[in-house]
């Protein structure tokens, strides 16, 4: 098991990194909240998990331990694989989830794409206590960083939801519609999880 890599970021994007490790570069898959926290960096750690399926060995990495459990729980339960629970922290911050969970709001759950209720209701049920015996609290204090909203920013924005299965034109369509109302701009990762809330 592949539990961290630590060397130079040699390209990165909102859905995945390639970390350069002694002339071999790891494809990497990242949650929206692990590029907002490494997007500047030119070397990272990410504590990692090695996913292995019959036709491929995918590399997952997140930017603590903490989200890195989080990520563990979610896939632990029925019906969340790893691509699921990417989507989710990436729609929502690691203290959005746990709150979420602690005070069973099933509607916050729900609002990811492709969670649906009894998903929702499978999540809280079988990660409540736990959360709770770990004495895990959540923020309701989630800071938002806006940044210009410009075309460079709806490409790379367009790029990742399509990449995390979302249709093209739909994801266009979204994007033009958000960046109307948000006039003191937005960042790449707070455009994703608009869209992809948006029902």
């Amino acid at each position: 098991m592949i539990a961290y890599l630590e060397g130079k970021l040699s390209y990165k994007e909102p859905t995945y990194v390639v970390i350069d490790i002694q002339g071999v570069g790891y494809q990497v898959f990242i949650s929206l909240n692990t590029f907002s926290f490494i997007k500047g960096m030119e070397r990272t750690k990410l504590h990692t998990y090695l996913h292995i399926r019959e036709d491929a060995q995918l590399l997952y990495g997140f930017s603590t331990p903490e989200e890195k459990k989080l990520f563990l729980d979610l896939i632990s339960i029925s019906g969340v694989g790893p691509n699921t629970g990417l989507v989710i922290l990436s729609s929502l911050s690691p203290e959005e989830i746990q709150q979420a969970i602690i005070n069973e709001n099933t509607r916050v759950i729900q609002s990811v794409k492709g969670i649906g209720a009894k998903t929702a209701q499978r999540i809280i049920l079988e990660l409540k206590d736990k959360m709770k015996k770990e004495g895990l609290t959540a923020s309701k204090d989630v800071n938002s960083v806006s940044y210009s909203a410009n075309h460079a920013v709806s490409q790379e924005a367009l790029s990742a939801l399509v990449k995390l299965g979302i249709n093209k034109s739909t994801a266009e369509k979204s994007i033009q519609r958000i960046l109307k109302k948000e006039n003191n701009g937005i960042s790449v990762e707070d455009l994703v999880k608009m869209v992809l809330k948006a029902r």
